[in-house]
């Protein structure tokens, strides 16, 4: 198996003087369920190199076995800081993409046209295309092959208006993700605030946050099963 994954490149929280990034458990954990199941996997990135990382996801409390797992694991380490560029990255030879979440795909991955291309190509040739938390944003522009978003009529899942109300950034971020896929025609569902939830329509597997980043990537490895 060979497995993609994209993080973002932008560390900017809109105009608060604040960093964001990507969310550390929302990689670890599907690096590590991919990794374990024996998967290869390829990191890329807008930009490439480092992905920056969240700080608020290294606090404390948000630690998980994944995050102290990767904390100690000095060949990931030097993996995720070595990203490929996206723009590099061909449509084919890889069996699934999975992109993790973070608030800073909803300024950079929801509009790069490399992710849009590589998306509607897995999408096209029937692979698994997987996102959680935030990372659904990347599905802002995507289009199925019959021209109408990718998400339209699907059944999926991501960041509440609620838990973003509940993390005090609704004024902030570019759009919500449960309202941009419920405008691209998607049939949005959702589970409890914070809790895991994962919905898997075809070969598109969406989780809601956080928590529900390794069932998301279970969720993709079932499809390559």
């Amino acid at each position: 198996m060979k497995i993609l994954m994209v993080l973002t490149s932008h560390d900017k929280l809109g105009d608060t003087g604040k960093k964001t990034g990507f969310w550390l458990e929302e990689f670890a954990a599907p690096y590590y369920v991919f990794k374990d199941a024996g998967a290869e996997i390829t990191l890329a990135s807008p930009k490439g190199g480092q992905p920056p990382l969240d700080p608020a996801s290294d606090a404390d409390d948000a630690q998980t076995d994944d995050t102290h797992r990767f904390k100690a694991d000095a060949e990931a380490q030097r993996h995720l800081a070595a990203t490929l560029k996206l723009a590099d990255i061909p449509e084919a030879g890889f069996d699934a993409i999975f992109y993790p979440g973070g608030h800073g795909p909803l300024w950079d991955l929801a509009e790069d046209k490399d992710s849009k291309r590589l998306i509607e190509a897995f999408a096209a040739s029937d692979r698994p295309v997987g996102a959680v938390c935030h990372a659904p944003a990347v599905f802002r522009h995507t289009l199925g092959t019959d021209g109408k978003p990718l998400v339209s009529g699907r059944r999926v899942t991501g960041f509440t208006n609620t838990e973003e109300e509940g993390v005090g950034l609704t004024k902030i971020v570019p759009f919500l993700v449960e309202d941009m896929l419920k405008a691209n025609g998607g049939t949005y569902e959702k589970g409890p605030d914070w809790a895991s939830f994962v919905l898997r329509d075809g070969k598109l597997v969406t989780g809601q946050n956080p928590a529900s980043s390794a069932e998301a990537a279970k969720a993709v490895l079932a499809l390559l099963a």
